[in-house]
């Protein structure tokens, strides 16, 4: 049995996708070889708030109260959440937010991002119009049908 060589490069390569994405594992796989990258779910705990404090200056607006929320529940331009997970503003850490108050948006322009078991779910615009309000803010946990942007 031969033994290929090890691409320390590559496995570094690779730790650094998992740290800068959060994931937990990652593989690769070229012809008969294949190398794979796994780190515990614990640190990846970690990461999410690092995550949460790179997307803070740009998430500038403050969770509301939740009387607030209540109150753009009935809106007919609610964007709600369809599941439980951790709310991102922006596609990677540094990065512009998908959308801010007063943007017009597209229906099915993608809005934010809900984590939800270690996969990032795209939330997008139900209709067009005018983005009025972003109700959470980036690295914050939501609820199922939580509103989380309200669209004019």
């Amino acid at each position: 049995m031969s033994r290929l060589p090890v691409d320390a490069d590559a496995i570094r390569a690779l730790a650094e996708i998992l740290r800068d994405t959060g994931l937990t594992e990652i593989e690769i796989a070229e012809g008969d070889s294949r190398i794979r990258v796994k780190r515990a779910p614990a640190v990846m705990q970690a990461a999410v708030p690092a995550y949460a404090a790179a997307g803070a200056p740009q998430a500038a607006q403050a969770a509301p109260a939740p009387a607030e929320t209540d109150d753009f529940a009935k809106h007919p331009g609610a964007v709600k959440s369809p599941m439980v997970g951790v709310a991102y503003l922006a596609p990677e850490p540094g990065a512009a937010n998908f959308v801010t108050p007063g943007q017009m948006v597209a229906a099915g322009q993608t809005l934010l991002l809900i984590e939800a078991m270690k996969t990032f779910n795209q939330i997008k615009a139900p209709r067009a119009g005018t983005l009025s309000r972003i109700l959470v803010s980036a690295g914050v946990p939501v609820e199922y049908d939580e509103v989380l942007m309200v669209i004019e």
